[in-house]
């Protein structure tokens, strides 16, 4: 695709030093896999996003946004188009008595820690996970018996035209691991939590073993893109893996975790068909054995 004009017309919405051609993907997702964007572009403020995101319209380029790239495993193709990263700007939080807003880029944990300093409690659950505001939103992200959905009642977006709206409570659409933003283009802007006062010595304990779990049942020291697998109902996807005898079951660099066998860890020099290949293979053995569907919660983007 021919980028000359759209790369023109973007020098005059962005700073050149946050455009970058051909950028490497593995540069910027936690399971350090992936191969080059066309374009990647971190916008500054909310405003460029909108012009940014405007102009792809016009020119018929395809576009990704992006938080941290905690839950992303892209592909070793690289993406076609524009990717769009809001973690290093778009991070503001700010707190109102027991109501904090905070930008789409923000990371859940620097929210919860927030949330800490403000004796307000809820968020608990959230200190541990990697990934930013945006992406928990649209996917409803949650641990250890907490999810997104219990605290968020307001989210600003920008819709496929550009424009900014609102949705308020049920309009969420909240369910496991979804939103009424999966699978579309609507950019989060920011969300507001609703949270209560609490004794901050209570909440950092709990924080702080809910992160020590996290620790001992993970595996941090590897890169990954978290759980690969969506809980399947009755049962525990690590469990059937494990009970499928996976666990360290491997294919090139990418190994099935013998910490965790919901996990696909990155053992040094995994490609995303590593991944893929092994994906497959997980959900092959499964269901042969336990006649149980295991269905990704990973996102993967580019071309296969």
């Amino acid at each position: 695709m021919e980028y000359n004009n759209f790369i023109d017309n973007l020098n005059e919405i962005s700073n050149s030093e946050n455009i970058l051609l051909n950028e490497p993907m593995k540069k910027h997702t936690s399971f350090k896999i992936g191969g080059n964007a066309d374009i990647f572009i971190e916008p500054s403020s909310v405003e460029e996003m909108i012009q940014v995101i405007k102009l792809c319209h016009k020119h018929k380029v395809p576009y990704h946004v992006m938080g941290n790239g905690s839950n992303l495993l892209i592909s070793d193709k690289g993406i076609r188009g524009v990717v769009l990263k809001t973690f290093n700007y778009l991070n503001n939080v700010e707190v109102y008595q027991n109501i904090i807003e905070s930008q789409s880029g923000a990371l859940l944990s620097k929210i919860a820690n927030v949330a800490l300093k403000n004796g307000l409690r809820g968020l608990e659950f959230a200190s541990g996970i990697p990934g930013t505001l945006g992406g928990a939103i649209v996917m409803n992200a949650g641990a250890y018996g907490g999810e997104t959905k219990d605290v968020i009642i307001e989210t600003r977006y920008v819709n496929e035209d550009g424009e900014i709206c609102i949705v308020v409570g049920d309009q969420h659409q909240f369910g496991y691991r979804t939103s009424i933003f999966q699978g579309t283009k609507k950019f989060i802007i920011s969300s507001k939590f609703h949270l209560e006062y609490g004794d901050q010595n209570e909440i950092k304990a709990k924080m702080q073993q809910l992160n020590q779990r996290r620790r001992d049942k993970q595996p941090l020291e590897f890169p990954s893109a978290g759980s690969i697998f969506r809980r399947p109902e009755g049962y525990y996807a690590g469990k059937l893996i494990e009970d499928s005898g996976l666990k360290g079951y491997k294919i090139g660099g990418a190994e099935v975790s013998t910490k965790h066998c919901g996990f696909i860890v990155n053992t040094g020099d995994a490609t995303a068909q590593n991944v893929l290949d092994l994906i497959e293979h997980i959900q092959r053995t499964v269901k042969q054995k336990f006649d149980v569907e295991l269905k990704t919660e990973v996102k993967m983007i580019g071309e296969r």
